[in-house]
């Protein structure tokens, strides 16, 4: 059952994990996202720019419909056309990068989606994807049900971090 994956792209050469657990399945009961990576690169998520260099990690099934940008950031292939990202030097000066994802809370979801399992990080981007929640409170305080044109920017950070903001 377990899979070792070795991953050689722009930002990993050679690092190698384990799939120990069903793509998809065994997630944290903590941690319940709306979204699978697949359905965010279908959105429109990050300006297109994430995983253009790392396909072959994850399904070719992932990539079929995915808004991705082959040279450049685009904040108009985001699903809600804004942007709402910090540069990832930022990400890196705040201490929010652990060397094994270089590319952020993202990279280590689609990785642990596909079954990597690695706990005392896991716990560490559950309890970030959960902060993220006091967005959700925003939205349903200052914007009309149903209303996803209110707020956009907030809607796609919340996108990125596995939020759907369409079902409130």
């Amino acid at each position: 059952m377990q899979k070792i994956v070795v991953v050689h792209d722009k930002m990993q050469q050679g690092y190698r994990y384990a799939r120990v657990a069903l793509s998809g399945k065994s997630f944290d009961v903590a941690f319940a996202p709306d979204l699978t990576p697949k359905e965010m690169l279908e959105l429109g998520v990050f300006g297109g720019k994430y995983m253009t260099d790392c396909r072959s990690e994850f399904p070719a099934s992932w990539f079929t419909h995915a808004k991705l940008s082959p040279v450049k950031r685009n904040p108009r292939l985001n699903f809600f056309g804004v942007d709402a990202s910090q540069p990832l030097a930022e990400w890196r000066r705040k201490g929010w990068i652990h060397d094994d994802d270089p590319r952020g809370w993202f990279q280590w979801y689609c990785r642990y989606y596909m079954g990597r399992r690695m706990p005392d990080e896991d716990r560490r981007q559950i309890g970030r994807w959960k902060a993220m929640k006091r967005h959700i409170a925003q939205i349903k305080a200052n914007c009309d049900p149903g209303n996803i044109l209110c707020r956009p920017r907030q809607r796609q950070a919340l996108l990125h971090w596995a939020y759907d903001s369409r079902k409130f």
